[in-house]
């Protein structure tokens, strides 16, 4: 497996060229791979269409979840989209913390900023936001934000750890974040997890559903519980190019495997806020 640094990088470089084919309209390839059902980057994607806010050119597909549907935003919040892509979260972020509200995007891709803010721009949206950034040394003040949400990005980060405590620094007192991620179940095969498109496809950077969520313990949140979980089928038409049909089958049957998961956490909760967090999903921590 590749260093930090040169997993950054090739995350970077993956998910410009998806931003630039976009921009250039064109939706039959991403990353240079057919963007069919079976292209690694969007067999996770939820349904965003019937949501307020919903901004087609802003939806990539690239999610894994939809975390402002267990976030509980309300008007007037500041909000921080992590890995914001072309704004799709943060503009339905937008539509429910209304005109007195502000929502930020951080991303690291400059292309996906380009479009988000282009869409931004199209909108006409004055309390919206694009940040150049990494996850782990936000761009950001301390006690920033009332929430933070992300969609299928913080797999991607190497340091997971300092991601999370560089969310934990921004959000207010009583703030929390809702993130929807990606999680592994046993062991993926070797040659899955060493290559390159699996990785910044989110599926060979997932970690243990356990350690994920030790990490956020770590990091000093409270209240951790997980409000959604749903596996995730890689088709045999992806692990083809990497395994033997053979192989196919044994991963298949050691059950091993990925999921989606929306988990939320709390920090400096108060004990009304941690006692809804932990009666209202699977409390962790």
């Amino acid at each position: 497996m590749k260093n930090a640094e040169e997993l950054k990088t090739l995350v970077r470089e993956k998910y410009s060229q998806i931003a630039l084919q976009q921009s250039e309209g064109d939706t039959a390839s991403c990353c240079g791979c057919g963007c069919d059902t079976n292209e690694v980057y969007n067999i996770m994607s939820d349904d965003y269409t019937r949501l307020e806010g919903y901004e087609p050119d802003a939806d990539l597909g690239l999610g894994c979840g939809i975390p402002t549907e267990y976030a509980g935003l309300k008007p007037g919040q500041v909000v921080v989209d992590l890995g914001s892509g072309a704004g799709n979260d943060v503009f339905v972020a937008r539509s429910v913390v209304g005109d007195k509200g502000h929502v930020t995007g951080v991303d690291f891709a400059q292309p996906m900023l380009d479009k988000a803010r282009a869409n931004k721009a199209k909108l006409g949206f004055e309390n919206v936001d694009f940040r150049l950034g990494e996850i782990e040394a936000l761009p950001l003040p301390d006690a920033y934000a009332d929430v933070v949400i992300s969609n299928c990005v913080l797999n991607l980060v190497p340091d997971k750890q300092m991601a999370f405590a560089e969310i934990l620094r921004v959000l207010k007192p009583g703030g929390y974040f809702c993130i929807s991620d990606v999680v592994a179940s046993g062991e993926l095969p070797a040659k899955v997890r060493e290559a390159a498109e699996m990785y910044a496809g989110c599926v060979s950077g997932a970690i243990p559903r356990s350690a994920y969520l030790e990490v956020i313990a770590r990091a000093g949140f409270q209240g951790v519980a997980v409000k959604k979980e749903k596996p995730i089928l890689v088709p045999d038409e992806i692990l083809e190019r990497y395994l033997t049909p053979d192989e196919i089958v044994a991963f298949r049957s050691s059950g091993a495997g990925v999921f989606s998961v929306t988990v939320v956490g709390l920090k400096s909760p108060s004990a009304e806020q941690l006692e809804q967090a932990c009666c209202s999903g699977d409390c962790c921590a």
